[in-house]
């Protein structure tokens, strides 16, 4: 529908009226703001020669003024539902056009800590006037000499002064500002829904349509909200007032602790004092107030109330039940396994049908893709409680890591990302024992880590924070080593100094940076004075430099490969590369837990430097195996000499259990990612696969397919590709026929999700590579499913495999039953499964439709566009309509991950023409993504000479399996 840009004079004379109101109003709030605050630490000045000038900033916001709070009143002028009136027979239908614009103004308080003649803010897509600057303590006003936007990266707005502003004075800044309501879900953005009144027979009913307007701010988008200090330890408190339209609701970080009507049209909504927090973790929301509700069941000694905001046939129909309740069991894990109260009186938990990424720690208002708090009893997944969980469990951990306790700059980000989703896995296994996914998440982290640690255009967890000046620099750290490798490191401290240790660091953590800002030099001073305090424990050893130990890990980039010779028990470091002929001199302290069959207990061996050491403890006397890093606790890969290989790979085939769960699947990794950097041969890593036809455990399963995948993508367009799939088939019939009968009649191993994970593998592997019983199966359940009138028997575990499957051995109507399911389904799980399902065809016309469909936001969702193209991407006949695709359209569909396409459309790139399409784009205005095409480009290189060295060995290992295989059948 059309949008209008403006507003009306109504509008804007309520406005103004309110405005004025707020101001009159100003005592009540300013009593309201002491009493929030008063046990907050506010900032003071640091103390400086007054008569030093600051200097002029450089993509920074310069240190001279410290904010402390702001009053914040904006003006919503957004319709949550447009109504025709009249009707069909009345030519004189009257519609009002949406109008997307927000206005406002704000006063930021701030303390002077080095005098200065100018105000440095950052403000980016707004139109800011009326700047009015207070000096607090004479109350008389100082006047602005010049405003001006600096047109760069920074975004400053820079106010000049004609008087100075005094080293330990305190001043005001007002401004006036107007916006636009965004429509590519950054900053203060457009979300659309479709009320449960729609009637899917008709189509272009205009009541069906409701809107929402929602904030998302992380990292840098708070200044195109408003002016503002828009840095992390630029710490604030926030009040805020929201004017909106009657018939809607406000929702802020606070509670709201006032709301009246202003006219016929407009209300106003005035929220308590936040704590004092970064302006990336500012968020509010205007829904239709027809969006309900529910409050999670609580007892008297709950201080905090857990509100989940959905839309209304969502509550009414029990989806947002569990949300609440897991919520409130996070909350008293976190509150007790960090010995600090949460700091806020509500947790508002918002599902939003519009919201990248999959969800935001705000401060008191959490706000969630639909599909990530949504849980449909029945027709969602067993499996998709878990992904609800988790996703809780982090944003639940960041009220503590991250809006507590803040980074000071963004390339500590993996002190926020790291920490909530290393707690993640500790608070799931807690309140959630029966999932038993603890291992699976460690697993799934090391190896993402693992695989972009690898190339040498990997950064650190802590880079150097000059090297992270703009927007797009800071983006680039929102990834796998943020995250996954932070929380990786994190459990190997863990285990190094002790879970007491570790615990008790974090707690005097948190209290002493609380409403504060920290390095990485910050947590691990925490960590060794608990160590300290733990001397006397004689489980604590070698924690005498905590700092020592650490670093290495947090400001190199990569990781090392630990080599081990049993046969003279030498053993050194290297960092682990792709390409193994690049030269590096880094090393780190490691710590080696092995065992060996003569021995079941526990061993350590400890490596300073990359320097070869013999260890007696590694000499295999008797012919015995070793194996090191047990439970993969060490961020590292082992490689060993041919003879021990050889025995733990004998030892798998004989006696599997011998070897711990983790390490079995690891072995698996190892052996596959050292053949790819040419440390092992090709041949050994694909005998570690043999022994699965006896495997029943997801792990070991899970590793080989995520490994050999890699071979898919090398080899499904060569030669290699049919031999490939008869050793997969047959390698995987075992497992399948294990589960056969529960698939069969669509039923799952109930008290054991690993073993739900592994059916689902099973059907994945098998149909894929062409088991006739599987895909037979996949295509009498779907098609059971077309004639049934909309009955679905298909278990909703099975279902994202089934679909997948049956959609790819299908023809036009069965990827049109697809299309037509989801967009008829308002379950967002059942939607997501038929999404990627869409994506298996394999006609090239259907998927050519579909990537058209993804720039038609009525069709596919903004926020779902680039994981569509991904999904189409990773099918081999879809790739390289992808690619060309995402070239075609980059402005649009970057708008979600640029960075998730350039890794699923460049997977499969092998041959020096992709690489030199690849480098040409890289020309592009890539944003964001930069990075990831400069990872792209070194994998494709890896790639290239990977399958010139082992496409025959490759070829020749299947063809001999293959053989074996068909002399059985003979």
């Amino acid at each position: 529908m059309p949008l209008k840009f403006g507003t009306s004079k109504a509008i804007a004379i309520a406005f103004g009226v309110l405005t004025v109101s707020s101001i009159g109003g100003m005592f009540t709030m300013i009593i309201l703001f002491k009493a929030q605050t008063q046990n907050i630490t506010m900032t003071p000045p640091p103390t400086l020669p007054p008569t030093t000038m600051a200097p002029p900033p450089d993509m920074r916001l310069p240190k001279s003024l410290v904010p402390q709070k702001y009053e914040i009143v904006l003006a919503v002028h957004l319709y949550t539902k447009i109504i025709e009136e009249g009707n069909g027979s009345n030519p004189n239908i009257t519609t009002p056009n949406q109008t997307m614009i927000f206005t406002g103004n704000s006063t930021v308080h701030f303390q002077c800590a080095q005098k200065t003649m100018s105000i440095f803010l950052n403000s980016r897509y707004l139109n800011v006037s009326s700047p009015v600057v207070l000096n607090e303590n004479t109350k008389r006003n100082i006047k602005v000499s010049g405003m001006k936007h600096h047109d760069d990266e920074s975004d400053f707005l820079e106010l000049e002064l004609m008087d100075p502003l005094e080293t330990g004075g305190n001043y005001s800044l007002f401004l006036s500002f107007h916006g636009e309501v965004s429509d590519n879900l950054e900053a203060l953005y457009l979300s659309r829904y479709t009320d449960g009144i729609f009637d899917y027979e008709s189509v272009d009913d205009p009541n069906a349509d409701r809107f929402i307007a929602a904030t998302n701010l992380q990292p840098t988008d708070a200044r195109k909200v408003f002016p503002c200090f828009d840095e992390p330890d630029m710490k604030a408190v926030f009040t805020l007032t929201i004017i909106h339209r009657r018939e809607t609701r406000a929702l802020g970080n606070a509670a709201p602790y006032e709301s009246n009507i202003i006219d016929d049209e407009w209300q106003y909504t005035i929220f308590r004092a936040t704590p004092k927090m970064s302006t990336y973790l500012f968020a509010f929301a205007v829904v239709d107030d027809s969006f309900k509700s529910i409050t999670s069941p609580s007892s008297d000694t709950d201080r905090v109330k857990i509100n989940t905001y959905a839309r209304p046939e969502a509550i009414d129909e029990g989806h947002a039940d569990y949300a609440g309740d897991i919520a409130r069991k996070l909350l008293r894990f976190y509150e007790s396994q960090f010995e600090m109260k949460y700091s806020m009186e509500k947790i508002d938990q918002l599902a939003l049908p519009d919201l990248y990424p999959a969800a935001m720690e705000n401060w008191g208002l959490i706000t969630y893709q639909e599909g990530f708090l949504l849980y449909q009893e029945g027709v969602s997944s067993l499996l998709h409680k878990e992904d609800i969980a988790t996703v809780i469990a982090h944003e639940l951990a960041h009220q503590w890591f991250g809006n507590e306790v803040t980074m000071k700059w963004w390339n500590d980000l993996w002190l926020n990302e790291g920490i909530a989703t290393y707690l993640s896995y500790i608070a799931v296994d807690s309140v959630e024992p029966t999932f038993n996914i603890k291992e699976i998440s460690i697993m799934n982290d090391l190896h993402d880590a693992f695989r972009e640690d690898a190339l040498a255009s990997s950064h650190p967890l802590s880079p150097a924070s000059k090297e992270i000046n703009t927007t797009d620099h800071i983006l680039g750290m929102f990834d796998s080593i943020s995250y996954s490798k932070g929380a990786i490191v994190l459990r190997m401290l863990a285990n190094h100094v002790g879970e007491v240790v570790f615990n008790k660091g974090l707690q005097m953590y948190l209290k002493a940076f609380q409403y504060g800002n920290v390095e990485k030099d910050d947590l691990l001073k925490y960590i060794q004075m608990a160590a300290n305090q733990n001397r006397g424990n004689k489980a604590v050893r070698n924690t005498d430099d905590i700092a020592g130990f650490m670093n290495p890990w947090t400001t190199q980039s990569g990781y090392p490969v630990i080599t081990i010779n049993t046969t003279n028990g030498q053993v050194y470091q290297k960092q682990f590369l792709f390409n193994n002929s690049a030269n590096s001199s880094n090393s780190w302290t490691v710590e080696i837990e092995f065992i060996s069959n003569a021995s079941s207990k526990f061993e350590k061996v400890y490596l300073y430097n990359n320097k070869p050491v013999n260890k007696e403890a590694f000499i295999a006397k008797n012919g015995e195996w070793i194996l090191a890093n047990i439970n993969c606790i060490g961020y590292y890969r082992v490689n060993y000499n041919p003879e021990n290989w050889e025995r733990l790979l004998a030892q798998l085939q004989k006696n599997r259990h011998s070897i711990p769960l983790l390490n079995r699947g690891q072995l698996i990794d190892d052996a596959f990612n050292l053949a790819r950097a040419k440390l092992v041969n090709v041949t050994l890593a694909l005998n570690s696969t043999l022994f699965l036809t006896k495997e029943t455990e997801f792990l070991p399963w899970e590793s080989a397919v995520r490994n050999l995948e890699y071979f898919i993508l090398m080899f499904d367009r060569s030669e290699v590709y049919g031999p490939m799939q008869t050793y997969l088939r047959e390698q995987v019939r075992e497992l399948y026929n294990v589960f056969k009968n529960d698939t069969d009649d669509d039923r799952v191993p109930q008290n054991d999700h690993s073993l739900q994970y592994t059916q689902l593998l099973a059907i994945k592997l098998a149909c894929s590579n062409g088991l006739p019983e599987c895909v037979e199966m996949a295509k009498q359940k779907y098609a059971a499913w077309m004639e049934s009138n909309n009955t679905n028997s298909i278990h909703p575990n099975l279902r994202s495999e089934i679909y997948c499957q049956a959609v790819a051995a299908g023809e036009k109507e069965e990827w049109e039953f697809a299309w037509d399911m989801y967009q008829t389904s308002s379950n967002t799980s059942e939607k997501e499964q038929l999404r990627r399902a869409l994506s298996c065809t394999k006609k090239i016309w259907l998927l050519s439709r579909y990537l058209d469909y993804t720039l038609d936001p009525e069709k596919i969702r903004l926020m779902d566009v680039a994981s569509t193209i991904y999904y189409i991407a990773q099918n081999s006949a879809g790739q390289a309509l992808a690619w060309n695709f995402i070239r075609a359209n980059w402005d649009y569909v970057s708008q979600g991950d640029g960075a998730m396409l350039i890794a699923g459309v460049t997977s499969r790139f092998s041959t020096e023409f992709e690489l030199e399409e690849l480098m040409r784009f890289q020309n592009y205005d890539l944003g964001g993504a930069s990075r990831a095409v400069s990872l792209a480009i070194e994998q494709t290189q890896v790639n290239i000479q990977w399958v010139k060295e082992n496409k025959d060995d490759v070829l020749r290992w299947f063809e001999q399996k293959t053989s074996s295989v068909r002399q059985k059948e003979y």
